[in-house]
């Protein structure tokens, strides 16, 4: 490319943990380092360029009135929009406040809840602006998004698998924890992304990487409840980190009591 690629690091509400799997990137990011300007990324950097930006990358949901006005913002300045993480592509685990009354948390854990402005729900950041492109995971691959920083840079489309982490087992030769163990696992209708990490320490995918395509979670649940599982149980697998997303937030509403 003729000049350098702009690029924004934002966040929302999160733990900042995929940020942290982009410092991590470390020999990776100095590979394309004369390729690109990282203009805004407090997280790394107290230095700050002006926008307009190539590309942003957004980690974190919207669960505040300053958030839904800001990534507004965000957007206008940005060529290209990019989210990373659970929290930044179905909410994330504080999505769990949107089936409560989240007056009911902050009165709980804050000593003046009057201080806290808070929205009833957190959602991504597809609810509120246009997204380009989304990774998933809690946190993210870091090769992931060094794969879609380079296609990017290269004019060409990120290869990013589309396979449920059943597929990752099956590469690995792990036994299926479900068939052996008998355990519930959520990797059947999960994207692949994080190595099958949990299964291969004999233990059910959380579904970090949230939902598949066409995932089947019916028949899923199905299983489950072959396997002695209450519809209680059924709901809290489901509504765990990526409970917000749809095909997730669906199936544990259907078995919610």
């Amino acid at each position: 490319m003729s000049k350098k690629t702009k690029i924004a690091v934002w966040k929302f509400s999160s733990c900042d943990g995929c940020q942290l799997s982009l410092l991590d990137c470390e020999n990776e990011l100095l590979a394309i380092a004369d390729a690109v300007d990282i203009a805004y990324f407090p997280e790394a950097t107290s230095v700050v360029e002006e926008g307009p930006y190539d590309v942003s990358v957004v980690e974190g949901s919207v669960t505040t009135p300053h958030e839904a006005s800001r990534i507004q913002e965000i957007r206008q300045q940005s060529t290209i929009l990019i989210t990373i993480g659970a929290c930044a592509t179905t909410g994330g685990i504080q999505a769990l406040k949107n089936f409560k009354n989240v007056d009911d948390f902050i009165s709980i854990v804050y000593a003046h809840p009057e201080y806290i402005e808070s929205l009833e729900t957190a959602t991504p950041i597809s609810d509120h602006v246009k997204v380009d492109f989304q990774l998933n995971g809690c946190p993210i691959n870091k090769m992931q998004l060094v794969e879609v920083l380079c296609a990017l840079l290269n004019n060409r489309h990120a290869n990013i698998s589309k396979e449920s982490v059943c597929m990752d087992c099956k590469l690995k030769g792990n036994p299926c924890v479900m068939v052996a163990q008998g355990l519930p696992c959520l990797g059947p209708v999960t994207n692949a992304g994080c190595g099958a990490l949990c299964p291969s320490f004999h233990r059910g995918c959380y579904g970090c990487f949230g939902p598949k395509e066409k995932a089947n979670t019916k028949a899923l649940s199905q299983k489950f409840k072959q396997l002695g599982l209450s519809n209680q149980e059924l709901t809290r697998l489901y509504h765990h980190i990526n409970a917000n997303a749809p095909a997730f937030k669906e199936e544990g509403n259907k078995h919610a009591d």
